[in-house]
């Protein structure tokens, strides 16, 4: 197993180009199975979990070229099957997209249950409740959903909670069903309207994507074309979070500053300067930060996955600062993590309360999932002396090329074998 190396303590200067988005490319690939045409998507993650998502296309018939690092053609007109493999679908949340992608094509799919990080349930439940608002049956056999949309047609959707899932789900299944679908208390992240322009740019009939109510009238045929996935809000923020966290003096480039409202409030808030340009942000961190309370929201609120980042950035500031999760039910499993370096956090249900000021100091720690592998390094590289992360399976999963970007802004990280 790999694992990262870090000696921490050292501030990070310079600038650091951000890759696509994830959450934006594992929907915009399980798409593609809509287009019976080659379509050529750039700005793609080389990351796990897109590679994933692309040998399973694979593994079902399509066609998938990789015309460089972060370009893909994909051919899916010879997919051949609406059955997903289990062993690859327990690798990753995502895979639930092909629920909504195969009955558009097949009006028939069979998934397993999704994978990914293990920091609460992840209940279908409003996923359920769109397909049948769309007159499409659906049961569990043999441990897998099993999804029937021979009669599917357009119809109203009425989210109980604010669901990134299963609003994309539902405008997967809805791109090509008769008549007009209508989704209420849709969620409006930025890789939603990503998905949704992909799917109008190949013909579709999508509005209101980045609102909560979406208006989709079905089309016969989408066709092929070529798309650039949005860039990675959340890669961005969290090297946004190492940059202060070591108090240093970083510019994350090829962004979105919109997308990043949320996080660069927060900065403000603690004193941090942040400079906005057209596709980039720049954060100097030199001196002392304050306090501040923070509750994760859909957007446009402070981002869930940006949580553990946060957290390890209030480690290094003085004074009391608390943190309430309100999307996930057990995404604070890392602190025990944070505590081996001498970080002082209570957790009470979905708070946690944060003493910080007190020097990290460098210990051995792991990455419980994703987002916590990633602030597992943030607090590596803020922390005196040598850490080492082991799990680095989880933070491959979403970020590309970690290590050669943080070492080309002077952080000592090294990955070599536990």
């Amino acid at each position: 197993m790999e694992k990262f190396v870090i000696n921490g303590g050292t501030p990070l200067f310079g600038e650091v180009n951000i890759s696509g988005a994830k959450n934006a490319a594992v929907a915009i690939i399980p798409a593609a199975i809509l287009i019976e045409d080659e379509c050529i998507i750039e700005n793609v993650p080389d990351i796990k979990d897109v590679r994933i998502i692309l040998d399973m296309l694979c593994s079902m018939g399509a066609k998938v070229e990789k015309i460089d690092a972060n370009t893909v053609k994909i051919d899916a007109t010879s997919l051949d099957t609406y059955i997903v493999g289990k062993e690859k679908a327990s690798k990753m949340r995502a895979s639930y997209y092909m629920l909504g992608a195969l009955c558009s094509r097949f009006k028939k799919a069979v998934v397993p249950p999704p994978g990914g990080c293990n920091f609460g349930i992840r209940p279908i439940d409003q996923h359920i409740k769109g397909f049948e608002a769309l007159n499409c049956k659906t049961e569990i056999k043999h441990g897998n959903i099993e999804l029937d949309a021979s009669d599917i047609k357009g119809g109203q959707v009425y989210f109980d909670v604010v669901s990134v899932g299963a609003t994309i789900n539902i405008m997967l299944a809805a791109v090509k069903a008769p008549g007009v679908t209508i989704m209420e208390n849709a969620a409006k992240e930025p890789h939603i309207v990503d998905v949704a322009n992909f799917l109008n740019s190949m013909g579709a009939n999508i509005k209101g994507a980045g609102t909560d109510v979406i208006k989709i009238t079905g089309v016969e045929k989408l066709h092929g074309g070529v798309y650039g996935v949005i860039p990675d809000q959340i890669e961005a923020g969290s090297y946004m979070f190492a940059a202060a966290a070591t108090r240093g003096d970083v510019t994350i480039k090829n962004v979105i500053p919109k997308h990043l409202d949320a996080i660069t409030s927060k900065f403000v808030e603690m004193g941090v300067d942040v400079e906005e340009g057209d596709d980039y942000v720049r954060v100097n961190a030199k001196g002392a930060l304050n306090k501040i309370n923070v509750k994760t929201l859909p957007y446009p609120g402070f981002p869930t996955d940006l949580q553990p980042p946060m957290v390890a950035l209030l480690t290094t500031v003085s004074g009391t600062s608390i943190v309430t999760e309100s999307v996930w039910d057990s995404r604070f499993q890392y602190v025990s993590e944070l505590e081996k370096m001498g970080a002082k956090i209570t957790v009470n249900g979905q708070v946690a309360v944060v003493e910080g000021g007190k020097s990290l100091t460098g210990a051995d720690v792991c990455a419980t999932d994703l987002r916590a592998g990633a602030g597992m390094i943030i607090a590596a590289l803020s922390a005196n002396g040598k850490s080492s992360i082991c799990n680095i399976h989880h933070i491959d999963r979403g970020y590309e090329n970690i290590e050669q970007k943080l070492i080309s802004l002077g952080a000592k990280i090294i990955r070599t074998d536990d």
